[in-house]
C-alpha cells in the first residue's frame, strides 16, 4: 500500500475497501509532502485535495503573498504532473494560452500550418492572477475547463488527463482586475479563501523562509492512480435523504423559487445544477479521506461555502445591506431542514 510512485497496479484490481483505503493513505502522504513548504492553510490544502480527487477546479482568492503559488507548485511536485504557469497580465492574448497555428518548414523546404501548443497543454495548470487578465483572455479557458480540449482553426485537439486548473486571483475591490464572468466562476468546483496566517503560522513561515534549506517534495501519487481515485470517488452510496438535502439547499439559493425568504430578497441568481455536484461529489470525496464508505449531511455543510459561495449572485439590496454570500449561505443552510 505504500510502494513507490509508479510501482502500483491499477486500484481496480483491488477491492473496493482496498481501493477505499489506499486512496485515503495516498492524500495524506499528499498532504503531508504540502505541509513540508506551506504552513498551515489546512482548510484550503484540504479544499485543493477534495477538488482533484472530485475532477473539478479551483479558484483561490486572497492577498498577494499568502503562498497562493507555492501551494499550486508544491501540490504538482506531490502528485508527479506536468506543471505549466501563466501569468495573467492585461496584454495576454488566448493565443498566449491555448496556442496557435504556425508556419512550419520540413527537411524538403515544403511548408504548412501546423498547430503550436500553448501552456494549457498540462496536467496540472496554475492560472495566475487570472483577473489581471481582460474577459477575452479568461474565456480562452473556458472549453478546457468544461470539455478538457481546445479549439483552434476549426480543429479539436484533446487535453491529457487528468487536467487540473488552479487560478487564483486578487480581491475583486483591488486595483486592475476584471472579474471573472458568472459562466465561467461556475465551472470552478471550489472557490476557497486563503485567510491571513496567524502569530504562529507567521513566526514559522519566517523561520522556514529565512534561515536553513529550502523544502524538498517528493511525489507520492501519479496521474493514472489519481484517475483511479475519481472512479473510486463515484462508487461511494449516497443515501436519499442526503440527496434531498443537497437539492433543498441548492432550490433554496433561487430567489424566484420562494423556498426562503433570504433568497427571494438578497439573491438575484441561485446556484447551477453544478452547485448541487459538488456538493456531491466533494461530500464522497471527504467522506472517503474520513475513512468512511458513505456521506453524511456534516459533510454537505463542510463543503457548503467553496462549493457556492461563487455560484450565487447578490442583488443591489444585499450590497447596501452590507450581506455577502457567505453569511447568506450559512444563514440559508440554518433553515433548511434534513427530513
Amino acid at each position: 500500500m505504500t510502494s513507490p510512485v509508479g510501482t502500483q497496479g491499477p486500484m481496480s484490481d483491488q477491492p473496493l475497501g482496498q481501493q477505499a483505503e489506499f486512496l485515503a493513505e495516498k492524500i495524506g502522504e499528499v498532504r503531508n509532502e504540502i505541509s513540508k513548504a506551506i504552513v498551515g492553510q489546512s482548510e484550503v490544502v484540504d479544499g485543493v485535495l477534495i477538488a482533484l480527487l472530485a475532477g473539478g477546479h479551483v479558484l483561490l482568492e486572497g492577498a498577494p503573498g499568502l503562498g497562493k503559488t507555492m501551494l499550486v507548485r508544491t501540490l504538482a511536485q506531490a502528485v508527479a504532473l506536468k506543471y505549466s504557469r501563466i501569468q495573467f497580465t492585461p496584454d495576454l492574448m488566448p493565443a498566449d494560452v491555448i496556442g496557435t497555428s504556425v508556419v512550419q518548414e520540413n527537411g524538403e523546404g515544403r511548408k504548412s500550418l501546423g498547430f503550436q501548443p500553448g501552456p494549457i497543454f498540462t496536467n496540472l495548470l496554475l492560472a495566475d492572477e487570472i483577473n489581471r487578465a481582460t474577459p477575452k483572455t479568461q474565456s480562452a479557458l473556458l472549453e478546457a475547463m468544461q470539455e478538457k480540449q481546445v479549439t483552434v482553426a476549426h480543429t479539436s485537439h484533446q487535453l491529457e488527463e487528468p487536467f487540473f486548473v488552479m487560478a487564483t486571483q486578487n480581491p475583486l475591490e483591488m486595483e486592475g482586475t476584471y472579474p471573472l464572468p458568472e459562466a465561467q466562476l461556475d465551472r470552478f468546483l471550489f472557490k476557497l479563501r486563503v485567510p491571513f496566517p496567524g502569530r504562529e503560522e507567521l513566526h514559522d513561515i519566517l523561520e522556514r523562509t529565512t534561515q536553513g534549506s529550502t523544502a524538498v517534495v517528493r511525489p507520492v501519487v501519479n496521474g493514472p492512480q489519481i484517475l483511479d481515485m475519481r472512479q473510486v470517488v463515484r462508487m461511494v452510496p449516497l443515501a436519499p435523504h442526503v440527496q434531498e438535502y443537497v437539492v433543498k439547499l441548492t432550490l433554496a439559493t433561487h430567489p424566484e423559487g420562494r423556498e426562503n425568504a433570504l433568497a427571494a430578497k438578497y439573491i438575484r441568481y441561485g446556484s447551477s445544477p453544478r452547485g448541487a455536484q459538488t456538493l456531491i461529489l466533494g461530500g464522497k470525496v471527504r467522506a472517503l479521506l474520513d475513512g468512511r464508505f458513505n456521506v453524511s449531511l456534516e459533510d454537505i455543510r463542510a463543503l457548503l461555502l467553496p462549493a457556492l459561495r461563487h455560484r450565487i449572485i447578490l442583488n443591489f439590496e444585499a450590497q447596501a445591506d452590507g450581506r455577502t454570500p457567505d453569511d447568506l449561505l450559512e444563514e440559508i443552510a440554518g433553515k433548511i431542514t434534513s427530513n
